[in-house]
């Protein structure tokens, strides 16, 4: 990798196995013997739409190599792969659930297309009756323990694992049983849940008044509850199991960009996308552990001018992905194409900061990261309003109610003003995802604007359906340890656990307004966190403007991935 320490073409331990059991080609017709020749496949292939081939491919293929610009798993997977039926999106919002047997059918029939295609996929139950309400309406948390054996009947066949959210408004009938649905350690392990929270309940919990159960929605069918009593509920369930996640649906919908033709109830897997019925993720992430001169030093410096390209090339590229990839049904294709939403993201936050000397819990770090992420919007969307002039507006594109939504009227003016002038190309530009997967494949950088979780870990990975348990170091502690043999740690590298919930929010809270998508960030806290501070992230999260929120606790339900370990390991993969 680039700083002067890592070879490009030099991968870890860790990066190999990802790389081989995931991202190379190796088949009859392609046979990659180094990740340099999937960097080069993926670059070639994105750059079909464009007129200038040639230049393009160099473009893509020096952000590739040079590991600053991370695309999706889905696109280092299927671009090129000469599989027609592979999607290249990560994951899809579903379209919504009609409540009969006909509409059932369709749903699952759709859901199972879209899964055996490589996407995960997001679903709202909310359009489902109460169970109970007729012989023939099984209700929500029935008919997800039906999807959930849909999900694991298609990994035993051999696709790919898929990954499901669903959500459910606060005031569906059912809401209660379906906060309580994953309480058991067996139970819907191929879901996330989330629960829709609405501003409504959210007050009535303030003001602990009552809360009106209804179906269908503003119909007062169900009885009235005690909203605190709900809220406790929803927060007991994540305390103990780590689920329910949070959507602050009113929040999600006042900045929509798209506000003026769409209404988002749900989001995708990890939360960083909230998307329209059959929505797609078109996701790839800057990755800011390679944009560091002589780190760890009093020279360091950050590369502004390298950060502002990247991003330039990089828009252009997920703009690409839109026109080559395949789409497990025609709806999502149209849906797709009619707001060309892009999600370019950041990964490596917590390497840069301790590569920069900044400790992830200072205001320090939140002024840089805010910079930062202003930088990046600034610059994908002036990137997003020159394709626009060369390739066109997004379908959708309404100038008029689209400058009058919150999150454009946030932009200078002077993008606003060319926005109005020249029109834009994506509804939608910026999104932060966990990027687990390629944050591991490059040289296990801290995923996503995660804080380091420790200094060194096991991780419990999958690869070709075994399980195995690696010792790692995250890339920055990996390359101090390069740099300064034998020195301690410096104060700077705070792991996770000992941050304080607070400090977690307030990162999260300081880019939350720079991304018109969303975050996704799970805020861990040790097991010994009292209740009671446990519940306040919660409400601080929806105080500070938060599209969403997931804290995870170790508990006994959901087994730990990651497990910190006492001491440094003499073999570091």
């Amino acid at each position: 990798m680039t700083n002067d320490v890592f070879d490009p073409n030099q991968l870890s331990l860790i990066s190999t196995r990802i790389w081989e059991s995931k991202y190379r080609l190796y088949n009859d017709s392609i046979k990659e013997t180094a990740i340099e020749q999937s960097w080069r496949r993926v670059a070639n292939t994105l750059a079909g739409p464009e007129k200038q081939q040639a230049y393009w491919r160099e473009k893509f293929f020096q952000i590739l190599s040079d590991w600053s610009f991370l695309p999706a798993g889905r696109i280092l997977a299927g671009a090129g792969a000469e599989n027609h039926r592979i999607t290249l999106l990560n994951c899809f919002v579903m379209g919504a659930i009609r409540d009969s047997m006909p509409g059932i059918s369709r749903s699952l029939r759709q859901s199972a297309i879209t899964l055996q295609q490589g996407g995960g996929i997001g679903l709202d139950f909310s359009s489902l009756q109460p169970a109970g309400s007729s012989p023939l309406h099984l209700g929500p948390v029935a008919l997800l323990q039906i999807w959930d054996r849909l999900c694991a009947a298609l990994a035993a066949g051999g696709s790919r694992r898929g990954a499901m959210l669903a959500s459910l408004r606060c005031d569906h009938p059912d809401i209660e049983a379906f906060v309580r649905a994953k309480s058991l350690a067996a139970s819907l392990i191929h879901f996330n849940l989330s629960v829709q929270i609405s501003d409504d309940f959210m007050r009535a919990v303030a003001e602990d008044t009552g809360w009106q159960l209804c179906f269908p929605p503003g119909i007062a069918t169900g009885p009235t509850i005690k909203a605190r009593d709900l809220w406790e509920l929803i927060l007991q369930s994540a305390y103990e199991g780590g689920e329910p996640g949070v959507l602050f649906v009113d929040s999600i919908n006042r900045t929509n960009n798209l506000a003026y033709c769409e209404h988002l109830t749900t989001t995708n897997p990890c939360g960083e996308v909230p998307l329209p019925p059959f929505g797609a993720c078109d996701l790839g992430s800057i990755n800011l552990s390679q944009l560091v001169s002589r780190p760890f030093s009093e020279a360091c410096a950050f590369q502004w001018q390298r950060l502002e390209s990247i991003c330039t090339t990089a828009v252009r590229m997920l703009d690409n992905v839109l026109e080559i990839s395949n789409f497990p049904l025609r709806q999502q294709r149209r849906c797709a194409l009619q707001s060309r939403r892009i999600g370019l993201g950041i990964t490596g936050l917590a390497d840069c900061l301790q590569m920069l000397g900044l400790a992830y819990d200072s205001p320090e770090a939140r002024q840089f990261a805010t910079e930062l992420m202003t930088r990046i919007r600034d610059a994908a969307y002036a990137a997003s309003v020159e394709l626009a002039g060369e390739k066109g507006c997004f379908p959708c594109f309404d100038q008029k109610n689209y400058l009058r939504s919150t999150y454009i009227r946030s932009l200078p003016l002077s993008l606003q003003h060319t926005i109005g002038k020249k029109g834009i190309r994506n509804s939608h530009l910026l999104a932060i995802a966990p990027a687990g997967s390629i944050s591991l494949l490059a040289n296990n950088v801290c995923s996503g604007i995660e804080p380091m979780f420790s200094p060194g870990y096991w991780r419990h990975i999958r690869f070709s359906k075994q399980q195995e348990s690696l010792w790692l170091e995250p890339y920055g502690v990996h390359m101090w340890r390069h740099l300064n043999p034998g020195k301690a740690l410096p104060d700077t590298m705070v792991a996770a656990g000992d941050l304080t919930p607070r400090a977690h929010l307030d990162m999260q809270a300081c880019l939350q307004p720079l991304v018109d998508n969303a975050i996704a960030k799970t805020i861990n806290v040790r097991a010994d966190l009292p209740f009671v501070q446990f519940r306040d992230i919660y409400r601080q999260a929806f105080q500070l403007g938060l599209k969403g929120v997931t804290v995870y606790r170790p508990n006994r339900v959901r087994p730990n991935v990651l497990e910190p370990e006492q001491g440094c390991k003499p073999s570091v993969c």
